[in-house]
């Protein structure tokens, strides 16, 4: 029997669950401190007393550190919630990520800084993943895309408001207060309630987050690999073409490229770009088609980021507003990850795939400056973003659509 129009609950009481509220809130604290340091590296390192020559090696040398603990930690808070519940990573891993930065506005040298941006890096790994397998576990497969998208957007508006904060204080005070909101929201944490999908599990004997039953079963793994595949793009973008924007600038003749108004216009584009790829989802009913489209756009505008001239600072910020828009499949791509395995290992596979995808950062910055002394900042740039372009499109064309797809099973070994 069916329920009345009356009795069915609306779209926005569903979406207004206290589960998918805190996700959002706290990937809104994740993506305030993971994307604080693109906005405070150049002044936060030159009043560490680095030298302008080398802004950008010791930049990519503490990017590294951070990308690094995100796929140490991904691996770790991945196999805690299938085994511990989706609850237990979303308290640890805030307590972690909270506390080390706080610690970030303390450090007087290097060392100091790289050690705790890889803590935070750790800590900051299970945040996402964590939050969208609760969100799609709580929410009906009709709206689960709703779902991710608001917690999506609520997250991005997390890397503006890094922007702001930095802007407004000192590089030092900017990472009190993202540690001080990430404590803050703890407390909210304590009315978070379990999904009911992972009790469930919980109840029989079933394999919980076994990674090995992904990386020994050649289906499993193959999915695996091309829902990271699908990513890389995305990261290229934030963590190179962005994070490094000031570089790019001076390379095609314009001076005074300030990073922090890069990042905070890129994940501006980027609010926009999660609405619009949620809400196509929907009405495609499609994840793939509207990944490819946004690949594709991503491509276009890398291409002119690198190459079209510009002779104002306001055509570049332009373009880095665009570019985040087409980086606007971020939270779509983590949730056909989720779709694609079964209760037991959603959660491993949601929380270590974006996070794979960021410490791709770290090979692709080593190939960027591998290339850069002999292709030079654009060349390389240009060259890094055609391949990781057309290995997202290859990926994705091999995945199976997952926007119907009831996520009530478990994988079996």
């Amino acid at each position: 029997m069916s329920l009345s129009n009356e009795s069915r609950p609306s779209l926005l009481s569903q979406l207004m669950q206290v589960p998918v509220i805190v996700a959002a809130l706290g990937y809104l604290v994740d993506m305030y401190d993971l994307f604080l340091f693109s906005v405070v590296r150049v002044p936060s390192l030159k009043a560490l007393g680095v030298t302008q020559d080398q802004l950008l090696t010791e930049g990519i040398t503490l990017l590294n550190s951070q990308m690094a603990g995100m796929l140490i930690g991904g691996v770790l808070w991945g196999i805690i919630a299938d085994k511990k519940g989706r609850l237990s990573v979303l308290f640890g891993s805030i307590i972690m990520y909270s506390l080390a930065n706080i610690g970030n506005g303390f450090v007087t040298t290097l060392d100091q800084y790289a050690i705790l941006r890889f803590v935070a890096g750790v800590g900051l790994a299970g945040e996402l993943g964590a939050g969208i397998t609760l969100v799609t576990e709580v929410l009906p497969k009709e709206i689960r895309g709703y779902g991710t998208t608001l917690v999506a957007t609520l997250g991005v508006l997390g890397a503006i408001l890094a922007y702001f904060v930095a802007d407004l204080f000192a590089w030092r005070v900017s990472y009190f207060v993202g540690g001080g909101m990430g404590l803050l929201l703890l407390i909210l944490r304590f009315n978070v309630f379990e999904s009911g999908m992972f009790q469930k599990v919980k109840e029989h004997t079933v394999d919980r987050g076994n990674i090995l039953m992904i990386l020994t079963n050649g289906k499993r793994f193959t999915k695996y690999l091309l829902a990271i595949l699908v990513g890389l793009p995305i990261w290229f973008v934030v963590g190179i073409l962005i994070t490094f924007s000031p570089e790019f600038g001076a390379a095609k003749g314009l001076e005074g490229i300030n990073a922090g108004k890069a990042v905070m216009l890129a994940f501006s584009g980027q609010v926009f770009g999660d609405i619009g790829s949620g809400l196509l989802s929907q009405y495609l009913k499609s994840r793939k088609k509207v990944i490819g489209i946004f690949i594709s756009l991503s491509l276009l505008m890398m291409i002119a980021y690198l190459m079209f001239p510009m002779e104002d600072l306001f055509s570049f910020y332009l373009i880095c507003a665009l570019l985040g828009f087409c980086n606007g499949y971020w939270t779509l791509f983590i949730t056909i990850a989720a779709e694609l395995f079964g209760t037991n290992l959603r959660a491993t596979v949601a929380t270590t795939v974006p996070n794979f995808v960021r410490g791709a950062t770290i090979p692709l910055a080593a190939l960027f400056v591998q290339f850069k002394p002999d292709l030079g900042v654009i060349q390389s740039g240009l060259l890094i973003g055609l391949a990781t372009s057309a290995v997202a499109l290859f990926s994705l064309y091999f995945l199976e659509e997952t926007f119907t797809k009831d996520m009530n099973f478990v994988e079996k070994r």
